[in-house]
């Protein structure tokens, strides 16, 4: 019943600038607690930023000063506007949407981000 949907990865040279979008279906949005995580090869899937449905954000310190996480309750969706990007932070993205009513998550199906030095 929940879809998410990431987009707007892709291939760029360190210091250059992504913005990952996720949209999301059904009207569970506004209930949600929302994350960006992402996982390298031969890592462990991490998190990268979270926004509650109240607007509080939180970041790994890794990506402090770096990424916004932002959302837009009108256009089901949730941002990752990436900045100052390096090749550490090449990974594939995944979106998560966790209904807080019963505590479920739904994930997307993730997008590549590629960073080159």
């Amino acid at each position: 019943q929940v879809q998410l949907v990431e987009s707007g990865g892709g291939l760029v040279q360190a210091g250059g600038s992504l913005r990952l979008s996720c949209a999301a279906s059904g009207s569970f949005f506004r209930l949600s607690d929302m994350g960006w995580y992402r996982q390298a090869p031969g890592k462990q899937r991490e998190l990268v930023a979270s926004i509650t449905k109240g607007g509080i954000t939180n970041y790994v310190d890794s990506v402090k000063g770096r990424f916004t996480i932002s959302r837009d309750n009108g256009k089901n969706t949730v941002y990752l506007q990436m900045n100052s990007l390096q090749p550490e932070d090449t990974a594939v993205y995944y979106c998560k949407a966790n209904i807080l009513l019963v505590q479920k998550d739904y994930w997307g199906q993730g997008t590549q981000v590629t960073v080159s030095s």
